[in-house]
């Protein structure tokens, strides 16, 4: 028995699976799983590397409250300080409202072995579906995911085969546009800042797409500059300074998103940088907080509250897992605002 034969199943990984695995009883199994009793070292590690394995997660709600199902939906976010997440969780309510169904929220702060540890809880209650942030994730709680049979919706971002279904946008081809878009009002001389692209994929994925874009047409960045770290409109002024004073003649600066590209604004109107005039900011995500500085933001506006709610909706319309993934695209519109 491997996980491969039990990924699709329409039944979760049982006890008894993992005890057929490990070459040990079910009662073992359960033994070491409840850390009860003494168990013999090699025999607790082979068990626990066919928990790994096939994805098992224990059911809390073992018994009888088991078939009424839990009534709850995971949804696991890497933040609540990013308000692009809050808004998410705005659509993930407004779908749930009436259901009698209660979302569960679990914050990983980028961190994929903290993803891995909420994975294992949440699912451990039966839940009705999850709901979890991009694709990124460490290759047991990936094993628990797949086998686990409820319906799995991985939002924010669509260029990557999912598990069950994807709902969001082409972040690569948002920063292809972003490029075409900036290329096409005659700016040739780019610079791009930037945050961690480890926690942050989908930043990666934007770059790329302006970069290629950019190539197209035989335009190569001037300069780029990246913090090793979460973004924040602190380091989107700093950044912008740091960068400014080594190159010169730069025409548009591209964020990597509007907390770093305000900060940027923020940066020219401190040091007398006209914004557009002087030089062009365009950042990505369409935040409050970039349309509602003196010089409003170009930028790229992301529909989060319809990721939120189109996810949810869709994965309660049916509750067992397609054979083929979906992609649901959310797509993006591209706000012309009054810096680039």
């Amino acid at each position: 028995m491997d996980r491969k034969r039990l990924v699709g199943r329409s039944r979760s990984v049982t006890l008894a699976d993992v005890a057929r695995l490990a070459g040990v009883s079910e009662i073992t199994v359960s033994r070491i799983l409840r850390h009860k009793g003494p168990v013999a070292e090699p025999t607790r590690e082979r068990v626990m590397a066919a928990v790994r394995e096939v994805g098992y997660v224990p059911n809390r709600l073992a018994g009888g409250l088991a078939s009424s199902g839990s009534k709850l939906v995971g949804v696991i976010v890497p933040s609540l300080t990013n308000i692009v997440f809050p808004e998410v969780l705005r659509g993930v309510h407004a779908a749930l409202h009436g259901t009698g169904i209660e979302a569960v929220v679990g914050i990983s702060n980028y961190d994929m072995v903290t993803e891995e540890h909420l994975v294992a809880s949440l699912l451990a209650w039966q839940p009705e579906a999850m709901m979890i942030a991009g694709f990124d994730h460490t290759d047991t709680a990936r094993a628990m995911l797949e086998a686990s049979g409820v319906r799995i919706a991985e939002l924010m971002d669509i260029d990557s085969r999912p598990i069950d279904v994807a709902v969001g946008l082409s972040h690569r081809r948002a920063g292809f546009d972003t490029g075409r878009h900036l290329l096409g009002l005659g700016y040739r001389r780019f610079a791009y800042i930037g945050h961690d692209w480890t926690a942050d994929r989908r930043a990666r994925l934007r770059y790329d797409g302006l970069v290629g874009a950019l190539g197209e047409v035989g335009v190569a960045l001037v300069d780029e500059c990246r913090f090793d770290g979460p973004s924040s409109t602190l380091v989107g002024r700093d950044l912008l300074a740091k960068l400014l004073a080594r190159t010169h003649d730069i025409e548009v600066v591209v964020f990597s998103n509007d907390d770093m590209a305000t900060g940027g604004v923020f940066h020219c109107l401190g040091a007398g940088i006209r914004p557009k005039v002087d030089l062009a900011i365009f950042g990505f995500n369409g935040l409050d907080i970039g349309q509602a500085l003196p010089t409003r933001l170009s930028t790229v506006r992301s529909n989060r509250f319809l990721i939120g709610k189109t996810a949810t909706e869709r994965l309660l319309v049916r509750r067992d897992r397609p054979d083929e993934p979906e992609i649901i695209d959310t797509s993006y519109e591209i706000v012309v605002g009054a810096t680039a």
